[in-house]
């Protein structure tokens, strides 16, 4: 059976109260920080306890990791272990939403495993970083790819900590505001057709303004907004 997968979004970071994004890979603000110290305490109490939490992943992203780091180190005590994954960083190629070199990571985060990085992370532009292009395909595609990993793992519960412009315009077809979360089962799948796209259905304790309360409510359409060639520098 396939896990329940809990998507969250990384805290508020810099480039979200600064207009100047040309900062690359910006950490969290200390509201941010805070956010992320409030879901923990949120996620501690509010998880299904009779589900266990058996992988966490994670983009890349400076954020993203110290989101993870923070809200979910109840669970890293634990032992569960943590996967950073190119495929959930963010879709756009500004500075702002272009990650850091893997050594550089390892570095600020040692407590980390990066060797399964893609060797290509955090390139988005050349013909080794094709997959993370700013276009639709590109987009659609990584996340397709990503949650067909998922939907093979042996796991009860996965937590995926990503960000905003991945998870609404690819993987869920929400809003999520910082440091807020939404639940969802994998929808069925017809067994025959191997090219049948992963779906989400969300829980409905998260469905509406998500589980923090903090989200808007509107559904968006998979690949809204997206651009059908990877032209566009994003947002």
């Amino acid at each position: 059976m396939p896990p329940t997968l809990v998507l969250i979004r990384h805290a508020q970071a810099i480039h979200n109260v600064d207009p100047n994004h040309s900062l690359q890979d910006p950490p969290l603000t200390d509201l941010g920080r805070r956010q992320s110290a409030d879901l923990r305490e949120h996620l501690r109490s509010s998880l299904p306890a009779d589900r266990k939490v058996q992988l966490i992943v994670t983009s890349p992203m400076r954020r993203a990791l110290q989101t993870c780091l923070v809200s979910l180190d109840w669970l890293i005590d634990e032992g569960v272990p943590v996967m950073p994954d190119a495929r959930w960083q963010e879709p756009y190629r500004k500075p702002c939403d272009t990650g850091s070199p893997p050594g550089q990571l390892a570095a600020e985060f040692p407590d980390i495993d990066f060797s399964p990085l893609d060797p290509a992370y955090p390139d988005k532009t050349s013909p080794a970083g094709a997959a993370y292009r700013y276009d639709r395909g590109a987009v659609l595609g990584r996340a397709q790819s990503a949650l067909a990993d998922l939907y093979e793992r042996d796991a009860d519960v996965v937590v995926v900590v990503s960000h905003s412009g991945l998870l609404r315009t690819a993987v869920a077809g929400r809003w999520f505001a910082n440091a807020d979360y939404r639940i969802f089962d994998f929808a069925p799948r017809e067994v025959e057709r191997e090219d049948e796209p992963y779906r989400l259905v969300e829980w409905e304790s998260t469905r509406g303004r998500g589980g923090m309360g903090r989200s808007e409510e509107a559904a968006v359409e998979l690949g809204e907004g997206l651009p059908t060639h990877g032209d566009a520098a994003g947002s």
